[in-house]
């Protein structure tokens, strides 16, 4: 028995059967592990490579104050980015608040009243649905002959500045359905938006090779279609990114993989330029654009969070796979699959109860270094249409990149697993949603 099997026995009181468990699961997953580390070095070779063609130096840690004109750090990061991603340009700021707001300003800044949009990965994510206006579809606007509103129903959403949206579901594989995209596009076709990762949907993440073929497709039907990706949970998954294929424009969140753990906020779009400037009006305002704005010296944390994100994203992506791999052997759906190849950090589970889904949610909260003490419950959290129940005893408040689980308490009760500084808390917060699901008779372990 490992000195490891023994302290976790007699410091944290796991029970022994869930650690000869976990043991058995990674001795079968070593050489998959060893291809992440292969992969994982690569991209850590990518990272270095932008960092030092851009001639990164001490003076980019600086502050600047008031409007920010010229700040030189600022726009380094920025350069690094767009290095990393093999893109013309990026915005990366900490007043970028979450992915959600990145995806909205990077929508807003290009769409036009008139355009169409078509998300052709099904239904975004939850939050996105209020940046469409979809809680809105049902509400008469009463306009003046002006065409000012008159009421405060106005929201600046997509549908409120008459762009037109519409959706293509995935197909029976939870793949892209490349020939209802095609029958989609049409000449009022402005931007073909994709998300990558699961959000609260029971899918895999869409492969990079998925990726390309619609992005391959879209541009064959109009060069001129805008294509954009909603990458949260993928940067590193891969040595390739999105962008380095042809998508157009492509947005995130600091707080999840490229942030590495070290951002304390932001997000960031990187793309072409042209999509870049007018996306940064939204951000600021028309004639100001990516020339204002303080980093509230955050440059630091920023950079040294995308240098060490490819061995971060290593650690989240073998606990995802770990997760999946135990699990799955314990009888639960899981998704992806545990032989199934990533093209994100999330490990959904399917629990089937409310009781299930929020004794994980608490046991991994309890792994955490950060409120390990407190039992988080189910709450209406804003941008939600049910209750969600959120384990994030992290660092930075809400980071996703650190261990984390999360659920809406809705049928049929999915948790999503996700993070992990290291392997090795990633792998404990494991052990301890099956020490307490096994404790509670809740999941079996055979002997």
């Amino acid at each position: 028995m490992s000195t490891y099997t023994e302290y976790l026995i007699n410091n944290f009181n796991i029970s022994r059967e869930v650690l000869d468990l976990v043991t058995d699961a990674e001795s079968r997953l070593a050489e998959r592990f060893a291809a992440i580390d292969d992969t994982t070095a690569i991209c850590q070779m990518k990272v270095l490579k932008a960092f030092q063609d851009n001639h990164i130096n001490a003076t980019h840690f600086d502050w600047s104050t008031g409007y920010g004109y010229d700040d030189a750090g600022r726009e380094a990061v920025e350069r690094v980015y767009a290095s990393v991603f093999g893109t013309e340009a990026a915005l990366v700021r900490p007043n970028i608040v979450n992915g959600t707001h990145a995806i909205a300003i990077t929508l807003l800044g290009m769409l036009r009243p008139g355009d169409e949009l078509i998300e052709v990965t099904g239904t975004p994510y939850d939050t996105l649905q209020s940046v469409i206006g979809r809680d809105a579809d049902n509400k008469a606007n009463s306009r003046t002959d002006h065409g000012l509103l008159t009421d405060d129903s106005f929201k600046g959403t997509i549908k409120d500045y008459g762009i037109v949206y519409k959706e293509v579901a995935l197909g029976p594989d939870h793949d892209v359905n490349l020939d209802a995209i095609r029958a989609a596009v049409t000449k009022d076709t402005k931007v073909v938006a994709l998300q990558r990762s699961t959000g609260y949907d029971w899918r895999p993440a869409i492969s990079l090779e998925s990726l390309k073929s619609v992005t391959e497709l879209v541009h064959s039907i109009d060069p001129g279609i805008i294509v954009m990706l909603d990458n949260c949970y993928g940067e590193f998954v891969d040595i390739i990114e999105p962008t380095e294929f042809g998508a157009d424009v492509m947005a995130g969140s600091l707080i999840k993989n490229p942030g590495g753990g070290l951002a304390l906020s932001g997000g960031y779009i990187v793309g072409r330029a042209d999509l870049i400037e007018q996306i940064s009006y939204r951000l600021t305002c028309p004639g100001i654009g990516s020339e204002c704005g303080l980093t509230f010296g955050q440059n630091r944390n920023v950079l040294q969070g995308l240098f060490i994100a490819p061995r971060v994203v290593n650690s989240a992506l073998k606990g995802a796979i770990l997760a999946g791999t135990l699990y799955e052997s314990l009888g639960f759906e899981v998704m992806p699959p545990a032989d199934h190849k990533r093209s994100d950090i999330i490990q959904a589970i399917k629990f089937g109860s409310p009781e299930r889904t929020i004794e994980f949610c608490q046991a991994v909260q309890s792994a955490a270094p950060i409120d390990s003490y407190v039992s988080p419950v189910p709450w209406d959290m804003p941008g939600y249409a049910d209750q969600v129940i959120m384990a994030a005893g992290a660092f930075v408040q809400g980071s996703s990149i650190e261990l984390s689980a999360d659920s809406p308490i809705r049928e049929p009760y999915i948790a999503y697993f996700q993070g992990g500084l290291t392997y090795e808390h990633a792998r404990y917060g494991i052990i301890r949603s099956l020490d307490a699901l096994y404790k509670k008779g809740m999941i079996n372990i055979g002997k």
